[in-house]
């Protein structure tokens, strides 16, 4: 057993030593084995159930996954720290210095007048701290390990800044419909199919940007929407002790157009 002292309520500093001390010899041997790349993975999930969370408007949930967050955070600076390379305050230090040179308006003599500006503001300033010469290199910048549809909209956005972009939507959609019937032809006449379904994805977020919707919460909601659907698909076969597997395609599009009436 280590030398730990139990509180009835613990601090930042605690889940610090906490961590520490599992990593440690003499700690829990999983999380002595861990590297930054095999709980990369953790990362992701807990800022996406924390993003649920935030979905559900459950303070209470929220709160738990933060601190699966954090808890995440504070590992990946406790291998580097053992590493020799950075140290948990490095981290806080260098985003407290980010956010101080990325608001002038706040603590400096800068005005900005709006939450436009800011965001002006905000990129020009980030481009100077990355170094990016170019619209090119800021899209470039973007996340690789995005969800590819949020990859899609904020490249989008970049180039949209320089003016490449459509006047408004009816231009977006005439380019999804013509990546739509490049779509068709390929598959007509075996073409490189996966290209021009990126090129349908792309267009289709370029879409939805001028109708002020985020992709990736859009298609979201349609996967709630289908599974909603059939459930009641399911139900309704149940009704006529039939289970979905074993009906016909035809019948079971019936069911489907019954199920989207009803929702």
């Amino acid at each position: 057993m280590v030398n730990f002292d139990k509180k009835g309520r613990y601090s930042f500093q605690d889940l610090l030593e906490v961590v520490h001390i599992l990593r440690s010899p003499g700690g829990c041997p999983w999380d002595q084995e861990q590297t930054h790349g095999s709980i990369r993975r953790e990362l992701l999930e807990e800022a996406y159930e924390a993003a649920e969370a935030i979905d559900r408007e459950d303070p209470a949930l929220l709160r738990e996954e933060l601190g699966d967050v954090l808890l995440q955070v504070v590992f990946h600076a406790d291998i580097a720290a053992d590493a020799g390379r950075f140290t948990i305050d490095d981290v806080a230090d260098e985003i407290t210095k980010k956010m101080i040179y990325r608001h002038p308006h706040v603590f400096a003599d800068a005005k900005e007048d709006s939450s436009e500006s800011v965001l002006v503001s905000w990129e020009i300033r980030k481009r100077q701290e990355k170094h990016q010469q170019t619209t090119g290199d800021a899209m470039n910048s973007v996340a690789r390990s995005l969800p590819a549809l949020w990859r899609a909209e904020k490249i989008q956005k970049k180039a949209a800044k320089d003016g490449f972009d459509w006047p408004d939507i009816q231009g977006a959609l005439a380019k999804l419909d013509e990546e739509v019937g490049e779509l068709r032809q390929a598959v007509a006449e075996g073409g490189n199919v996966a290209e021009e379904l990126g090129d349908v994805l792309f267009a289709a977020v370029k879409a939805g940007r001028f109708a002020g919707v985020d992709p990736e919460m859009a298609l979201h909601e349609t996967c709630e929407k289908v599974i909603r659907r059939y459930y009641a698909m399911e139900q309704q076969a149940r009704d006529t002790d039939t289970a979905i597997s074993q009906m016909s395609l035809e019948e079971m599009t019936r069911l489907w157009e019954q199920a989207k009436e009803r929702s």
